[in-house]
């Protein structure tokens, strides 16, 4: 089985070495400075389950190659409308696509273009973050969720969790992979939310009662719109994402706030705006003054730039 991993940052970059590491025939689709880089450095990961570089191989958009059996999408949301229509070129008929992005509406444009028995769906746990090119991966868990909407009876997937097995990661084929996804998706959601509108880390967030209150209030709303729409959102799922915040390290940033802190653009309309799409005009106050910030912010941040460039 080859790969094919769209995006050599922190995620793409860690599933990916970790799968040369095991043996495993990967080629990475990236942009020309991240090419470069890699040619020049190759792919470096530091992690508390273990160190690795190696070169890799590397492709850059439109450039003509071999097709592939499993295509592992792991960009942020704002990258995406662009690079899928280009993935058909990498594409043979049994090809299976692996988005690994955080959020749900991504999906339909995958079934759009490909249809919905290529995409499996897909979610990690893992904190891991790209550092002058390093992989810089400092979680305990680095585990990597998928399964098919219609079950896992495909040969294709268990090749898939074959390949994986071999891998120094944590494999784990769903049988509930919706409910999952939107598990993982109200809790990225909430976190990144409450960090970004208070540009802190979770433990002075939960240590005072006013902002705890807060984050509470966040999560309920989310959890409302979703049960609201799908009916496979577990009951109790607000109370457990809320008792999982808590849990977290003192220190704990989430990706969007990290991105503010670097001036980098967010997956705000992906995520807390498809969420507001989705409430549909119902209230939600909490996740509406969450949204604002963020839009101020990008607003703000595009403004900055383009004085800069002056």
């Amino acid at each position: 089985m080859n790969f094919l991993i769209v995006g050599a940052g922190a995620i793409g970059g860690y599933f990916g070495g970790r799968l040369i590491e095991s043996g495993a025939d990967v080629t990475f689709l990236v942009r020309e400075n991240r090419r470069n880089q890699l040619e020049q450095d190759g792919l470096v990961i530091e992690s508390v389950h273990g160190h690795f570089s190696s070169r890799v191989k590397t492709i850059t958009p439109d450039e003509k190659c071999q097709t592939f059996d499993m295509i592992l999408v792991a960009l942020k949301a704002y990258h995406l409308e662009r690079t899928v229509e280009s993935l058909a070129g990498y594409m043979h008929e049994r090809t299976l696509i692996l988005p690994l992005l955080n959020g749900y509406q991504h999906y339909q444009t995958f079934f759009n273009q490909f249809g919905q028995d290529r995409v499996l769906g897909g979610l990690c746990f893992i904190e891991t973050t790209l550092a002058n090119g390093v992989i810089v991966q400092s979680s305990p868990r680095h585990d990597v969720v998928f399964g098919g909407w219609d079950g896992n009876e495909d040969e294709r997937i268990r090749t898939i969790t074959e390949s994986f097995s071999k891998a120094n990661c944590n494999a784990i084929v769903s049988d509930h992979i919706q409910a999952d996804i939107w598990q993982k998706y109200i809790f990225i959601a909430s976190l990144s939310g409450i960090t970004s509108l208070f540009r802190s880390s979770i433990g002075p967030i939960v240590e005072n009662r006013h902002t705890d209150k807060l984050l509470r209030s966040l999560i309920e709303e989310i959890c409302s719109i979703a049960q609201k729409k799908f009916d496979f959102i577990p009951e109790h799922i607000a109370e457990t994402t809320y008792n999982t915040s808590k849990l977290l390290h003192y220190t704990m940033k989430s990706s969007m706030l990290r991105d503010m802190e670097k001036g980098l653009p967010t997956e705000t309309e992906h995520l807390q705006g498809y969420l507001l799409k989705l409430a549909d005009g119902d209230p939600s106050p909490i996740l509406e003054t969450v949204y604002s910030n963020l839009v101020i912010y990008e607003k703000n941040n595009i403004a900055a730039k383009m004085r800069t460039e002056l």
